[in-house]
């Protein structure tokens, strides 16, 4: 039994904007001389944000492969000569 994907809730950024916040916690984490607590929150937060931009990944890639097998099943080629219209389904 395979699981639904999970809508993102409405606390949860866009994936493109939770990279980029993912992005600049390293950077602030990389760069700036940070107390204890505060590498303690931002290691937190960025640990909340690598595990959204996953979930959001494994989702696509389950739509890109659900999309696949159902294009492999339901293409076919139809034949037709010119000055005929081709069959609908």
């Amino acid at each position: 039994m395979s699981k639904a994907p999970k809508a993102a809730s409405a606390d949860e950024p866009p994936f493109e904007e939770a990279l980029k916040k993912l992005e600049s916690i390293v950077e602030a984490m990389e760069s700036e001389d940070l107390a204890l607590e505060q590498l303690l929150l931002k290691y937190e937060e960025g640990s909340r944000l690598a595990r959204l931009c996953q979930s959001r990944l494994a989702d696509a890639e389950l739509k890109i492969q659900k999309l696949e097998e159902s294009l492999k099943g339901e293409l076919s080629v139809t034949l037709f000569s010119p000055g005929t219209e081709p069959a609908h389904d």
